[in-house]
């Protein structure tokens, strides 16, 4: 595994753009509220570029987002899954398991009971749907910065990633529609799949390719040294401009209702807390080393909101509150992350050693 390890370890441990990701995505809000209340027709050109219910421009930067990540993954380093099943499985269970119905418990209770008398029904409905959709699937991409702040095993990150982004090809529809029926949202399961072939699978299939001509013509060492590296900020910058669209529209939204993204965010922050902790004490129950504990519970924990947030515009329309909520997810996922790498941090001593572990 020294190629996964060297992919993994030499890339810087949060960049420029990562570190205040928070700070860009607050600007970006700014500066979409400020485009669609002054230049109105702008915002207008843009939901006029549809195919098939899916806005061009938001599919075009989410392929931007989402295929630098997918050229990461090397679906041979599944073949090494029994060095740390437990692991996996502990993380495995956390992200398909816990992590959806937890987030539709806690936004479902915070929405409809603790936050009744200030957020409608109605938008409770949406709101509870866009919880839903951001708590659907685990983050594959920020997973490897997690990790490496933790100092967590490459191997175990790599290969639990590369499992959860063929899990998300089939469990994420069934999971989502089921959830979104309790909540009374139905929405035709072609649209989901088309969303998740449009958003995972053509992706995941071009970053295979890219990966392996990449490596057949130039080399392992060339691909993670020098070319990988060539898209760094590339994902952040997509999303970047994903917020500017979006808040275009949700601007009004925003600024009628401003204590409400407050309200979204209480019920993300806890799931990413609970769910983290969930599997990082599931894993010292049973014994796992302290660099398979932190990637497991960093994955569980996180949210692949790239993803979310390209469904959410795809099934409810770029307006929606919907939408909202998977945007909020953006904003308070990098602090809640980097307080629990503190946490992990400081607990490595709970944890047995490589040596003790074997």
């Amino acid at each position: 595994m020294n190629n996964v390890s060297t992919e993994v370890t030499e890339k810087p441990a949060i960049n420029f753009f990562e570190k205040y990701l928070t700070v860009w995505v607050l600007l970006c809000m700014a500066a979409g509220m400020l485009i669609g209340k002054f230049l109105p027709s702008v915002a207008d050109r843009l939901e006029s570029y549809q195919v098939l219910n899916t806005n061009i421009p938001i599919a075009v930067l989410t392929w931007v987002m989402i295929f630098p990540m997918m050229m990461k993954i090397d679906f041979k380093s599944i073949l090494n899954v029994r060095k740390t099943y437990q692991g996996i499985m502990i993380s495995s269970i956390t992200s398909w398991l816990i992590k959806p119905f937890l987030m539709f418990g806690l936004a479902s209770f915070f929405f409809y009971v603790v936050f009744s008398n200030f957020i409608p029904a109605d938008l409770a409905k949406d709101y509870v749907a866009g919880a839903v959709l951001l708590g659907a699937a685990p983050c594959t991409a920020m997973v490897f910065v997690w990790s490496n702040l933790t100092k967590g095993d490459p191997a175990h990150t790599l290969v639990q990633v590369s499992i959860n982004d063929l899990l998300i090809i089939v469990l994420f529809v069934p999971i989502v529609s089921f959830l979104l029926g309790v909540n009374n949202v139905f929405v035709p399961w072609n649209i989901l799949f088309a969303s998740v072939l449009l958003f995972v699978l053509v992706p995941l299939v071009g970053g295979a390719l890219t990966r392996y001509f990449m490596i057949k013509r130039k080399g392992i060492d060339y691909f993670n040294n020098r070319f990988l590296p060539k898209f760094d900020s590339i994902t952040t910058i997509g999303l970047l401009l994903t917020l500017v669209i979006i808040f275009t529209y949700q601007g009004d939204i925003i600024l009628n209702n401003p204590f409400h993204v407050l309200m979204i965010a209480v019920p993300l922050v806890l799931q990413n807390i609970i769910t983290a902790n969930f599997a990082y004490f599931t894993c010292k129950w049973t014994k796992q080393p302290h660099n398979v504990a932190a990637p497991a519970a960093l994955i569980g924990a996180s949210d692949f909101f790239e993803l979310s947030v390209a469904v959410a515009i795809t099934l409810f329309g770029v307006n929606s509150p919907v939408v909202l909520v998977t945007t909020v997810g953006v904003l308070t996922e990098v602090p809640v992350m980097l307080l629990l790498v503190k946490l992990i941090n400081g607990t490595k001593d709970w944890f047995p050693t490589k040596g003790e572990n074997e």
